[in-house]
């Protein structure tokens, strides 16, 4: 069984993010090697907006602020009252080395409380900004790296967290929708005090340390319109 891991959807996400995929080597070659035209990671506006809200419960998303991709970046579709804040994130909020960066196919709803939202947003937007500036995901990596030891780019802050929730989530190739599940965000930490990846434990946890970030992510049984999810015992099919 291939090693899972974390993709940032916020990139990070804010990504976040976060995403999640099977583990690939760094010296994967590139399923997508270059940026395709943009008009492959647009949407119609009103299909996106619900896209968004379906990455949390209805009584969170109706609520929140919508941001939509455009091809000069996100902007605010609808404006909310709550402090949640609900996209649909694109490829380039994955890990920077991922093979699927320009996977024009990869749809992330995810929906950040109002804490998450003030660290995983701003980085979503940095990332957007870099790679319609035509960055490489090198130059872009180095950017954001660059940005956060400046502070210019806020590190994630104790509270925050997101929900992914979507049954339409499309996060790889090789994933499709993985798992209905909720993320939390930390100042980089050690992965044990939190018990994330011992056995039995529901927690997962993945570091990133140019971002000193920490980032848990719980599965759940359930998508957000209540409806049952397989649990990762029993599989998922794409």
């Amino acid at each position: 069984m291939r090693k899972m891991k974390m993709k940032i959807i916020s990139i990070s996400l804010a990504l976040v993010f976060f995403l999640t995929s099977q583990g690939v080597t760094q010296s994967a070659k590139p399923a997508y090697p270059s940026m395709p035209p943009l008009e492959q990671y647009l949407m119609n506006r009103n299909t996106e907006i619900a896209l968004a809200r379906s990455s949390a419960p209805e009584s969170i998303a109706r609520d929140a602020e919508v941001l939509v991709f455009t091809r000069h970046g996100f902007e605010t579709a609808v404006k909310g009252t709550n402090g949640f804040v609900c996209l649909v994130a694109r490829s380039w909020s994955t890990n920077f080395d991922d093979p699927e960066f320009w996977n024009p196919k990869l749809r992330a709803p995810i929906c950040y409380n109002a804490i998450a939202a003030r660290s995983q947003v701003p980085e979503t937007l940095k990332r957007t900004q870099l790679v319609l500036a035509g960055a490489s995901p090198t130059q872009a990596s180095n950017a954001v790296k660059a940005a956060i030891e400046s502070k210019e780019l806020p590190i994630a802050e104790p509270g925050s967290m997101s929900y992914m929730l979507s049954k339409d989530t499309y996060l790889s190739d090789q994933m499709g929708h993985w798992y209905p599940h909720l993320m939390f965000y930390v100042p980089q930490t050690d992965l044990k005090l939190w018990g994330a990846g011992l056995p039995g434990s529901p927690v997962m946890g993945f570091n990133f340390p140019d971002e000193h970030l920490t980032i848990f992510l719980i599965p759940l049984a359930r998508w957000s319109d209540g409806k049952p999810s397989p649990s990762p015992s029993e599989g998922h099919s794409h």
